[in-house]
């Protein structure tokens, strides 16, 4: 029977725990995980792997401990959180186990449990089951036990692996992924594809022949007022030659050759006859209107 708990059970129980953390330092716990939660000493949890060559290779079992207030003069309380096809494992977490009943010693240690629960995953307890059903089913057909215990594991107990990262893919320096960059097209491309360039043409060159100076006559071109004036002076002079019988001397705006003094600037445009006199045309006087000579610029 273990000890009963005195009043100062609670401080010694506290003792006895910091003591069982200093020793699992200095122990080698293999891939079992056993630790205390920080906020309570008193609430433990382990990670129990299945045993080698057991149906439960493979596997990884939570377990959750409650250390009483007296310990270690009552054993701890312990439960499966992972569901385990074992007949001496309820679904609840519950195990049956004599070592957390009549069997607890004050020299064991939260450890030295753990490694008793897997030893109970490698060598089952079929003569005080918690669950009667798997535990003649152990008995009568092993094989088809063994086979339910592995599709659990695979089912319920797998542990929980980080996938490996894809070596083909570039690694990500930040943990946020940026959008990427959309090229939308610039104001200077909407506005060259909507109001085109004006493009500005050659003037197209002028029709003719550009004759040098010197095959050209000494002939200014006057304003079209003078032009105005010069036939009017055709006009004129034809009538004088109607007039006078006598063989005066016809009167030409641009048969003299004198310019008007007073327009020192402005010469007079002398008008070609195709015979270069009087009386040589076939019209009055000899003027007529194929006389007119049209002059190349």
């Amino acid at each position: 029977m273990p000890p009963r708990a005195t009043s100062s059970a609670p401080g010694m129980a506290s003792k006895r725990i910091k003591k069982e953390i200093t020793d699992l330092s200095k122990e080698n716990l293999g891939s079992i995980i056993l630790y205390p939660i920080e906020s309570n000493i008193f609430q433990w949890k382990s990670i129990l792997p299945g045993p080698i060559g057991s149906p439960y290779e493979g596997g990884s079992f939570e377990i959750e401990i409650t250390v009483p207030e007296d310990y270690p003069f009552s054993p701890p309380k312990l439960h499966f959180i992972t569901k385990v096809y074992h007949c001496n494992i309820a679904s609840t977490g519950a195990i049956c186990l004599d070592l957390l009943k009549h069997a607890w010693s004050p020299a064991l240690s939260l450890y030295k449990v753990i490694l008793s629960l897997s030893s109970l995953l490698t060598d089952p307890n079929p003569s005080d089951p918690l669950v009667p059903a798997i535990a003649q089913e152990y008995k009568r057909d092993r094989k088809k036990h063994d086979a339910t215990a592995r599709e659990w594991v695979k089912k319920y107990a797998l542990p929980k692996s980080i996938p490996p990262a894809d070596e083909s893919k570039p690694k990500s320096t930040t943990s946020i992924s940026r959008p990427k960059m959309i090229n939308r097209p610039s104001s200077h491309t909407s506005n060259s594809s909507n109001n085109p360039i004006p493009i500005s043409l050659p003037t197209p060159p002028i029709s003719g022949i550009r004759r040098p100076i010197s095959s050209r006559d000494p002939i200014d071109l006057a304003s079209d007022s003078e032009n105005e004036n010069e036939l009017n002076g055709n006009s004129r002079n034809g009538e004088l030659l109607n007039n006078n019988n006598n063989g005066n001397q016809v009167e030409s705006g641009n048969g003299s050759g004198n310019s008007n003094p007073t327009n020192g600037e402005r010469r007079v445009k002398r008008s070609r006859l195709n015979n270069n006199g009087p009386g040589s045309g076939s019209g009055p006087g000899g003027a007529s209107a194929g006389d007119a000579i049209v002059i190349d610029e």
